[in-house]
C-alpha cells in the first residue's frame, strides 16, 4: 500500500474525496462502491465533454466492470493510503462507502460551481441506477466507446482517446496540455 500527500502524479486526493462525498449525500448517506466508481468516471467524461478538461486529472482505465478512474479506485480499495480520503471516505460491508463525518453540500469547498453542474447532472441521469446496471451500461460502445474487454486486467485509457470519442477536433492538442499539467502538478508536489 502507498501512503500518499494531498497531491500525487498530478490527482488531487481531496477534490476526489469531495466527490466521493458528494455522491454518498446524494445517495442518502450510503453508496455501493462500484456505483460510486462508475459515477465518478462517468461524470469525470461528462466534465471533459463540456469543458476540455478533466474534472480530476486520473489514471483512466478500462477493467472488467467497465471504465474506470484507477488512482480513485485505489484510494477506495484502500490500496493507497491518504489520511484525507480516509477522514472523509468510511468503507463499509457489503462494498459501501459512507462518511466518516456529517458534513453538507456546502462544506465541499473542492467543488466549483461546473463541478457541481456536472455532478449534479450525472446523478439526474444516472443516480437511480444500481451498480450493476450502470456496468452494463458503461459497457456500452454509445456510451463508453473507449472501453475495451481487458480479459481480467487493467488496461490505459488515454485521454487523447476519450477526447476523440467524444468528437473533440484538437484531441491530441487537448491530451497534451492535459498531461503538461499533470507534469506540473507533479513537479509542485515534489518540491513541497
Amino acid at each position: 500500500m502507498m501512503n500518499t500527500d494531498q497531491i500525487f502524479d498530478g490527482f488531487d486526493v481531496r477534490k476526489i474525496a469531495h466527490i466521493a462525498a458528494w455522491f454518498i449525500l446524494r445517495a442518502d448517506g450510503r453508496i455501493n462502491h462500484l456505483k460510486l466508481m462508475k459515477l465518478i468516471y462517468l461524470a469525470n467524461r461528462k466534465f471533459m465533454e463540456k469543458y476540455d478538461l478533466p474534472m480530476v486529472f486520473d489514471d483512466c482505465v478500462s477493467m472488467d466492470c467497465g471504465p474506470a478512474l484507477s488512482q480513485t479506485v485505489n484510494l477506495s480499495n484502500g490500496n493507497i493510503l491518504n489520511p484525507i480520503w480516509e477522514d472523509l471516505i468510511k468503507s463499509e460491508a457489503r462494498h459501501s462507502r459512507t462518511l466518516h463525518k456529517d458534513i453538507s453540500v456546502e462544506a465541499l469547498d473542492e467543488l466549483s460551481r461546473a463541478d457541481l453542474g456536472v455532478l449534479n447532472e450525472i446523478w439526474e441521469e444516472y443516480g437511480a441506477l444500481d451498480q450493476w446496471e450502470l456496468v452494463e451500461m458503461t459497457h456500452r460502445q454509445d456510451v463508453c466507446p473507449e472501453w475495451e474487454n481487458p480479459h481480467g486486467k487493467a488496461l490505459p485509457i488515454p485521454y487523447e482517446r476519450i477526447l476523440k470519442f467524444l468528437s473533440k477536433e484538437r484531441s491530441e492538442e487537448i491530451a497534451e496540455e492535459i498531461e503538461s499539467y499533470r507534469s506540473l502538478a507533479r513537479a509542485f508536489a515534489m518540491a513541497r
